[in-house]
């Protein structure tokens, strides 16, 4: 088992073509994960990219982008092993909650951004 096994998931009120295009530009992917190096391996246009990992962890990271009435499902997965050298179960579990609230800091984000002026119950509008 990874020392890093994160899935989130998060409603958008966005269509998946909007959500994808925030995750397209590599620029976007340094500002989202500035300690890691990543690598596309599944670039699956709308429904999203996996990548490999290196860097502070080493692994595997997905978001996939699933179409669900009138937006998305973000969903965030994270699969990836800390650095070499001892390991205390304190430092992993902080790794774990530290790299958990910086995914749903970023999803909670970028509802915010593309929902802004969208008022409940209506449909977003389609850029």
């Amino acid at each position: 088992m990874p020392d890093v096994d994160l899935v989130d998931e998060t409603f958008l009120v966005a269509p998946p073509k909007v959500v994808a295009a925030v995750f397209a530009e590599p620029d976007a992917w340094r500002r989202f994960w500035p300690d890691l190096r990543l690598e596309v391996y599944a670039d699956r246009g709308d429904e999203g990219l996996r990548w490999t990992i290196q860097g502070a962890l080493t692994g595997t990271m997905e978001v996939w982008l699933e179409p669900v009435l009138d937006g998305t499902v973000l969903h965030y997965f994270l699969r990836a092993d800390l650095g070499a050298g001892p390991r205390r179960p304190r430092d992993l579990r902080r790794e774990r909650v530290r790299r958990a609230l910086a995914a749903k800091s970023l999803a909670l984000g970028l509802k915010s951004r593309l929902e802004v002026g969208r008022r409940p119950g209506c449909p977003p509008e389609l850029t």
